[in-house]
């Protein structure tokens, strides 16, 4: 399945909202054409080969800010229904099954 992309910086609550894949994957925003965390550009290869197969699970990719934004507390990602800690980060949303 194609991986899902939301543009830009994500509202969480639009990102909740509307999910209807299996996995969410937060990455770092592109910046000068590139993702800003040298993590995220190093298993891109790896989630793309993974997610984007025929019969691959779908997946969601959330950019979750500059690294500016992802580095202040308040970062709508690092709490409320997501308390992602670092990026890359994959979370499993449903049972596959």
């Amino acid at each position: 399945m194609p991986i899902r992309v939301v543009n830009g910086f994500a509202d969480p609550q639009v990102v909740k909202d509307a999910i209807g894949e299996e996995y969410i994957i937060f990455y770092s925003s592109i910046m000068d054409g590139k993702m800003w965390c040298p993590d995220c550009r190093d298993v891109e290869i790896l989630v793309n080969r993974t997610f984007c197969g025929e019969n691959s699970p779908s997946a969601l990719i959330v950019y979750v800010g500059d690294r500016a934004e992802w580095r202040i507390p308040s970062n709508p990602f690092r709490g409320g229904a997501w308390k992602v800690t670092s990026v890359p980060t994959i979370i499993r949303i449903k049972d596959a099954s």
